[in-house]
């Protein structure tokens, strides 16, 4: 594999992935607002870590925040793919200000 494929980043319906750990921030911090999801649970299948627990965030990106201050809203979802759909949603609704 060419190292440039490093470079690309991962993309969910148009937007960027970014994962430390555990934790996968969703969105671009050049925007409002962005998601934070936790991985807080998980089990193995197979060989595999497959999430039961996630913690999701919808938060402001301003620097001058406290980060507590930041948080508009919060839910828990028990599979990533179920926290995804809902982070999708919360950020395209309070991008667009709805």
């Amino acid at each position: 594999m060419p190292e440039q494929s490093q470079n690309i980043p991962l993309m969910y319906k148009g937007r960027p992935l970014r994962r430390k750990d555990n934790l996968i921030y969703y969105g671009s911090m050049d925007q409002k607002y962005i998601i934070m999801l936790q991985v807080l649970e998980t089990k193995k299948v197979k060989d595999l870590d497959v999430a039961t627990k996630v913690s999701l965030q919808l938060q402001l990106t301003d620097p001058d925040l406290k980060s507590r201050d930041r948080v508009i809203k919060k839910g828990e979802k028990d599979s990533l793919y179920a926290a995804m759909d809902v982070a999708a949603v919360w950020l395209d609704r309070a991008l667009s200000g709805k």
